[in-house]
């Protein structure tokens, strides 16, 4: 498990420096939807490479992709969202902030997820501890943002 937890902090630190690299390459290119789209390539050529190497690429049968509900379908959108938020956002509010709103925005949506047992997660339910936790969240971020 501690080694779970630490892909996760890689994970972490990798999505703080994410923004400053995407907006460093739509300023040196002048154009902001052309450094997402090659940071979205290079991404996509980094999983296919991965999954090539590891063995774990394979294309699912009509079947399969049947199985997934429509919503799974969208996510590569949702990271769409992400990216367009990291070029046009970050480095006019700063990286602390940024980064901030965004964790403790998907903290409070990842309670409610968990509790009611959305987008394919287990119920987890949204305890004292968790409730205080999502509640300290916004507190912290609010005083980043306001630093």
């Amino acid at each position: 498990m501690i080694l779970l937890y630490g892909v996760v902090l890689i994970a972490g630190i990798a999505n703080a420096i994410q923004p400053g690299q995407t907006t460093q390459l739509a300023k040196s290119l002048g154009e902001p939807f052309t450094a997402g789209l090659i940071s979205m390539f290079v991404g996509s050529a980094g999983m296919l490479a991965i999954g090539l190497v590891s063995g774990h690429l394979t294309w699912p049968s009509l079947q399969q992709a049947g199985q997934a509900p429509w919503w799974a379908w969208i996510g590569g959108l949702v990271g769409v969202g992400l990216l367009i938020a990291q070029l046009f956002v970050a480095q006019r509010v700063g990286a602390a902030p940024f980064l901030g709103l965004l964790v403790t925005a998907g903290v409070v949506t990842s309670i409610a997820l968990d509790h009611f047992g959305l987008v394919g997660f287990d119920v987890h339910a949204a305890g004292p501890m968790r409730l205080v936790g999502g509640a300290l969240m916004i507190a912290g971020v609010t005083f980043v943002a306001l630093g």
